[in-house]
């Protein structure tokens, strides 16, 4: 069980280290990824590994609220003491995973065909795509189950085991890229078998990680853990996340699609200016992550003070790091487009809508951190329905702007809706509170 002493900067940080760390591992497998089949001399390997990757990641992302519900609900559990829940909740998370992945492997076949009809690809391509995905899809259990468990350890402050985890499963997925494509010739078949026994292996990691859980007294008793109550709240917890998070990723997926009515230069600078964005988010997810387990555990514990005392400690780190990350955009982003791209003309539309990303991380900061006090409060319908408010808000503000002016009011509608999320979730922050004080 995790301490429920003191909130302390030190503890704050111990959180959040290991989770940046972590999710600096994500992008450079998806470099050595590209980089395997590029060395094939062929340009279909490196499309089908992209089309199948994002095809099967946005499959998996369907059952990201796992993570998330996940570390709220035990992180109060965890406050209250309640460590037969504590357990079961972990139970609980590995059996969704389990039959959300058996489910996803029966429907393959549908799931696969509606991708390709959604995002078409030649011949060449959606036939190394589906090679790709046939072997994939057979790790969903792995993959699904282990969103359960880092929320599990994340909720527990246990962070460095979620750093061990990713680094395994990422560092493995790498050495056999390297194997299976470049020394056995497998092609894109070997990458994909390359990340089905990575995440295998990981979620065997990840269950020596939680070993403590299966040695509490009644680990295994299904009355708790299919108590109809409890499975009840944890799906309202659940489908609260998924509408937000489906409405969330609706506003970025559409941004990208009226981008390029633009043309293909500003829909490539977007693209370039987004990686930015998503910097942002891998370095606040650190704090987030932190705020969303010592929020979880005063909430439980109605300890009002600490839980303030969490969102603002918290909230001040990830003010930190997004001023720096203002400050480095604003000194270093040309360059760094320079970098990611080399045609000039991308190269100067990237810098004419630069300032958005300087503005991007303080702007957003108050809606992400939001986002982690309320998801360890639980506060779900809260975050659905500000998350309908803000993309609502964002749709006005498209159609207000965008005609107007053009890709300048696309970004402005875009960090718009950001500052609409942050300010009425901060509205509803006192609700929160008084909601703890009453066992709410």
């Amino acid at each position: 069980m995790a301490d429920k002493g003191e909130i302390t900067h030190r503890r704050v940080l111990v959180i959040a280290g290991p989770i940046v760390l972590s999710n600096a591992t994500v992008p450079i497998l998806g470099i050595v990824d590209t980089g395997v089949v590029g060395r094939m001399g062929l340009a279909a390997p490196i499309g089908a590994v992209g089309i199948g990757a994002i095809t099967i990641t946005a499959i998996y992302w369907l059952f990201g609220f796992l993570r998330m519900g996940t570390t709220g609900l035990t992180s109060q559990a965890s406050g209250r003491g309640d460590v037969p829940e504590v357990t079961a909740l972990l139970m609980r998370a590995l059996l969704i995973g389990g039959f959300a992945g058996a489910a996803i492997i029966v429907m393959q076949a549908p799931l696969f065909w509606l991708a390709f009809k959604v995002a078409p690809a030649s011949g060449e391509v959606e036939g190394l795509a589906r090679e790709y995905l046939a072997v994939r899809v057979w790790s969903a259990p792995a993959a699904i189950a282990l969103y359960g468990i880092t929320g599990w350890l994340i909720a527990q402050e246990r962070t460095r085991a979620v750093l061990v985890i990713q680094i395994w499963m990422n560092g493995l997925n790498i050495l056999l890229d390297l194997w299976f494509v470049l020394g056995l010739g497998w092609g894109v078949s070997g990458v994909a078998v390359a990340t089905f026994i990575a995440e295998w292996s990981a979620l065997g990691l990840g269950l020596w990680m939680c070993r403590s859980a299966f040695g509490v007294e009644g680990w295994n008793d299904m009355a708790r853990i299919f108590d109809r109550a409890r499975l009840l709240h944890m799906a309202a917890v659940n489908g609260d996340i998924l509408i937000r998070s489906v409405l969330l990723q609706a506003i970025f997926v559409s941004f990208l699609y009226l981008g390029s009515d633009f043309g293909d230069v500003t829909l490539a600078a977007n693209q370039i200016l987004l990686q930015f964005l998503q910097i942002t988010a891998y370095a606040l997810d650190g704090f987030a992550f932190a705020a969303e387990a010592l929020i979880g555990q005063a909430y439980g514990a109605g300890a009002i003070g600490r839980l303030r005392r969490s969102a603002i400690l918290t909230s001040f780190w990830g003010l930190i790091v997004c001023a720096l990350l203002s400050a480095a955009f604003a000194l270093f982003g040309g360059r760094i487009i320079d970098v990611m791209t080399t045609a000039p003309e991308v190269r100067g539309a990237a810098r004419d809508y630069l300032v958005y990303m300087t503005l991007a991380p303080l702007v957003g900061l108050a809606a992400w951190m939001l986002d982690g006090v309320f998801i360890g409060a639980t506060r779900t319908r809260d975050m659905r329905n500000m998350m309908v408010v803000s993309a609502a808000f964002y749709l006005a503000a498209v159609l207000l702007l965008v005609p107007g002016f053009g890709n300048h009011g696309l970004w402005l509608a875009l960090l718009a809706s950001f500052v609409v999320r942050g300010v009425t979730l901060g509205w509803k922050y006192k609700a929160l509170e008084r909601s703890a004080a009453i066992g709410a």
